[in-house]
């Protein structure tokens, strides 16, 4: 019988390519300038990918063509998709399990890497591609994540509040009662464990749940904003509630990727 190890090596890598963070912007930033020269290089070297959406995916790929030239012609390269999970909750099957995403990993078990891609920063972080890697995981195939920019990240690092404990935690309700009720909840959960708290919102709705965040958190917790990040205009600012409320100019627009993130006092 083989050992474990030498069956392993003969499959290929699961990749967690970072994608940028200029999806549904106007502006499309340099990929040298946002990624490593060599995730790039390894991108491009990848014949098999599996993401969210095959059309952002094949955009993507001709922006690295166009820096390190792909190994293969873009109509040969192999994108699947992953299942598109329902609104509030994980991928489900007409029986009401888990997607059965063994076949996407097929090429591994063959011996090829595949990339893994999110819509915009590290795939599998607040990503649906977290499933994918359990299952690779699970099969016995090797993950292996490169270095690029992650949107929470980089907004933590830029708000000045405490990085050394935080919570993500997604998109809130769009109800207004119900998000006001969710805000007033976190709010309390960050003063008794004095935990950074993160959400994120369809670019659309950005000037809403600022709206609902400045009226509902006590005034003395600091909420900080980060918009735009890696790309021109980039803003981030960090305010006590009660100045939010003083502070004219707080609309954010509907186009940019926003963090929100909030600390009590």
């Amino acid at each position: 019988m083989s050992h474990p190890d030498v069956v392993r090596k003969a499959f290929g890598r699961l990749v967690l390519v970072p994608n940028t963070l200029d999806l549904g912007t106007d502006h499309e930033v340099d990929l040298g300038e946002v990624l490593p020269q060599g995730v790039i290089e390894r991108a491009a070297q990848l014949g098999y990918w599996v993401c969210e959406n095959a059309k952002t995916t094949r955009a993507l790929l001709k922006r690295v063509d166009q820096r390190v030239p792909l190994a293969q012609p873009l109509q040969q390269i192999q994108i699947s998709e992953l299942p598109r999970p329902p609104k509030g909750g994980a991928a489900r099957g007409a029986a009401g399990t888990a997607p059965d995403l063994k076949p996407l990993l097929a090429p591994a078990l063959a011996g090829h890497d595949v990339g893994l891609l999110s819509e915009a920063g590290l795939p599998a972080v607040a990503d649906p591609g977290a499933a994918l890697v359990q299952a690779a995981h699970a099969m016995g195939i090797a993950v292996e994540p490169l270095a690029g920019p992650s949107s929470l990240l980089l907004a933590l690092a830029a708000s000045g509040l405490n990085g050394q404990s935080f919570a993500f935690v997604g998109y809130l309700p769009v109800d207004a009662s119900a998000r006001a009720a969710r805000i007033r909840e976190l709010d309390a959960l960050s003063r008794r464990q004095g935990q950074t708290q993160l959400a994120i919102e369809t670019p659309y709705r950005n000037d809403a749940l600022l709206g609902a965040l400045v009226e509902h958190l006590q005034p003395a917790t600091r909420l900080s904003i980060a918009s735009g990040l890696t790309l021109p205009g980039c803003r981030c600012e960090t305010r006590s509630v009660q100045q939010w409320r003083h502070a004219p100019g707080q609309a954010l627009g509907g186009r940019m990727p926003t963090v929100f993130m909030w600390l009590a006092g």
